[in-house]
C-alpha cells in the first residue's frame, strides 16, 4: 500500500506499510512485533514475550540487535512468514 512521504512537501508516493490507518515501522520493538503477529489473538500464552522468546529460539525469527534491544525489521519478518507457510 502506497501513503504520503513526510519528508518533503512535494508529496510523492513511496512504498510503505500501513496498518489500518497506522503507520508500521521497517524496525518494530518487540511489543510492535506483538500487535503485528496477533500474538494475544492466536495463542494461549499468558506473557506474549514468551512466544517471542520462543519464536526466536526454536523458529529463527529475524531480529538485529541495536542499543542493547532487539528490533525486527518488517521485511525479514513477512520473508520469515511467507517461509512458515505450511502447504498441504
Amino acid at each position: 500500500m502506497k501513503v504520503q512521504s513526510m519528508h518533503n512537501n512535494n508529496s510523492r508516493n513511496i512504498d510503505r506499510p500501513e496498518e489500518v490507518g497506522r503507520f508500521t515501522p521497517d524496525l518494530m520493538t518487540e511489543a510492535e512485533l506483538i500487535e503485528y503477529l496477533r500474538i494475544p489473538e492466536v495463542s494461549q500464552a499468558q506473557n506474549p514475550h514468551h512466544v517471542i522468546e520462543n519464536l526466536k529460539r526454536m523458529h529463527d525469527l529475524p531480529r538485529i540487535r541495536l542499543c542493547n534491544r532487539n528490533l525486527y525489521p518488517l521485511k525479514a519478518v513477512r520473508e520469515w512468514i511467507d517461509k512458515q507457510i505450511i502447504d498441504k
